[in-house]
């Protein structure tokens, strides 16, 4: 089902698509949020909530996703999402987790921060569907910072992993951990092809694995290396370069 756009999204800020084929406006493409409903491999019934982030109304928003799920027998419900960390590419793609429940919270393994911070409409999702008795949280992938303008496959199979272990479902990522692959060898060749981006990449190593307690090799401190923007501007470069027809 879709969304009233009207009701929930700004068109002046968030203009719809015009499709011109040959001078004739064939049609006008709404961009709104839509619920979806599939299936996992074993044939489980999942329901998608998909689409731009209200720009209105959010809390009549979430009271209406919240009957929805009430009316479809919704169990649980899992957000997911992502933020730029100070992770290398080089390790796994890190979790954190949100929820209203402190029991589910403390259940996952995932990291766990006290912070104020603004709020999407997840968010308030969560909340709706927690006080209608509907098990609610949110899952977050932490991108590396030089990535974070770029889609990461590896974050969207870490997310889609962790929601099937959650909530009983097969998924295959099988393909996205295809492209992650190939991401990663790409990263890797612009990484070693640069001494600074070497260095850099070291120094993020010695601090992602300092938090999390794993061993690291060490790196000359004094070395001068690029801004985490810096390498990011050439990371999109290379990308770009290795597509087909790619220009720099």
């Amino acid at each position: 089902m879709t969304f009233d756009g009207d009701a929930f999204i700004d068109y002046r800020a968030r203009r719809p698509m015009m499709e011109l084929r040959e001078g004739v406006n064939t049609r006008i493409v709404w961009s709104c949020p839509e619920m979806r409903i599939g299936n996992d491999e074993d044939g489980k019934d999942v329901l998608l909530l998909t689409g731009p982030e209200p720009d209105t109304a959010w809390q009549h928003f979430a009271r209406t996703v919240a009957g929805l799920a009430q009316q479809l027998g919704v169990e649980k419900m899992i957000g997911m999402g992502a933020y730029p960390y100070g992770a290398p590419h080089t390790r796994a793609v890190g979790l954190s987790t949100t929820s209203p429940d402190a029991d589910i919270a403390a259940r996952l393994s995932f990291t766990k921060n006290s912070v104020d911070v603004p709020a999407g409409v997840e968010a308030i999702l969560e909340h709706a569907l927690h006080d209608i008795g509907i098990p609610a949280m949110g899952m977050w992938a932490q991108i590396p910072h030089y990535v974070a303008s770029m889609a990461y496959p590896a974050a969207s199979a870490a997310l889609v992993e962790a929601i099937c272990l959650e909530a009983g479902l097969t998924l295959d990522t099988s393909a996205l951990r295809r492209e992650a692959g190939v991401q990663r060898e790409r990263l890797d060749q612009l990484v070693s092809s640069n001494p600074e981006h070497a260095e850099m990449l070291g120094k993020l190593e010695i601090a992602y694995d300092e938090i999390h307690g794993i061993r690291s090799s060490t790196t000359n401190d004094d070395a001068v290396i690029p801004s985490v923007d810096e390498l990011a501007a050439e990371v999109e470069q290379f990308l770009r370069d290795q597509q087909p027809g790619g220009q720099s």
